[in-house]
C-alpha cells in the first residue's frame, strides 16, 4: 500500500487555511437541493481545493473561484488532504 492509501478523511472545517485537499463527499445531512447547489458551485467530489479562511466562513478557491461556506455546511463536505 502507499501512502496515499492511508490519507484520512475529514470535514472541510477541520482544514486550515493554506491546506490544499480534493473533495470526498457530501454528507447527506446536506439536504439534496442544497448538495445540487453546492455541485453545481464546484464543491463536488474529487474536485481540488485550496482553504483561504475558516472564521467566520469557510473560504475555499475551487477552481480559481471563491466560494464561502457556513460552517454548518462546511462541516459535512468532506475532504482528503494533498
Amino acid at each position: 500500500m502507499s501512502p496515499a492509501d492511508h490519507v484520512a478523511r475529514v470535514p472541510l472545517s477541520f482544514l486550515l487555511p493554506g491546506a490544499h485537499a480534493r473533495i470526498d463527499a457530501i454528507d447527506d445531512a446536506i439536504d439534496a437541493t442544497q448538495r445540487e447547489q453546492l455541485v453545481a458551485y464546484g464543491i463536488a467530489p474529487n474536485r481540488p481545493l485550496v482553504v483561504l479562511q475558516q472564521h467566520p466562513m469557510s473560504i475555499v478557491m475551487v477552481d480559481e473561484v471563491e466560494l464561502a461556506l457556513e460552517e454548518s455546511v462546511a462541516r459535512h463536505v468532506w475532504v482528503k488532504r494533498r
